[in-house]
């Protein structure tokens, strides 16, 4: 089995920071993509960013400039830096991963970490 774990949400102020992590642990046997989704109350979960196992990244247009995806391949990661955040940011985070278990690719999904962002 494999478990997403995140960390990192919380309370922040207009004009804040804030830095998500993800970690992935169980029978992997390769991480392809990784990325970062967020859902609103009342609204459709949207892609925030995402990177390739190359390292490419990809970033909605609301976080571009405001918002770095990184990850660690080594320690099967991956990161959302947040600076300049806004009030329309509140909402809960989902880490994604494609990954290989035994051969097998599928997409996993961490449990939410919620991301509030005060006027």
């Amino acid at each position: 089995q494999v478990q997403l774990v995140e960390s990192g949400g919380g309370l922040v102020q207009s004009g804040g920071s804030l830095t998500l992590s993800c970690a992935a642990s169980g029978s992997i046997f390769s991480i392809g993509a990784m990325g970062w989704y967020r859902q609103a109350p009342g609204k459709q979960r949207e892609l925030v960013a995402d990177i390739s196992s190359g390292g490419s990244t990809n970033y909605a247009d609301f976080v571009k400039g405001r918002f770095t995806i990184s990850r660690d391949n080594a320690k099967n990661t991956v990161n959302l830096q947040m600076v300049a955040l806004k009030p329309e940011d509140t909402a809960v985070y989902y880490c994604n991963m494609k990954i290989n278990v035994y051969m097998v690719w599928g997409s996993y999904w961490g449990q939410g970490t919620q991301v509030t962002v005060s006027s």
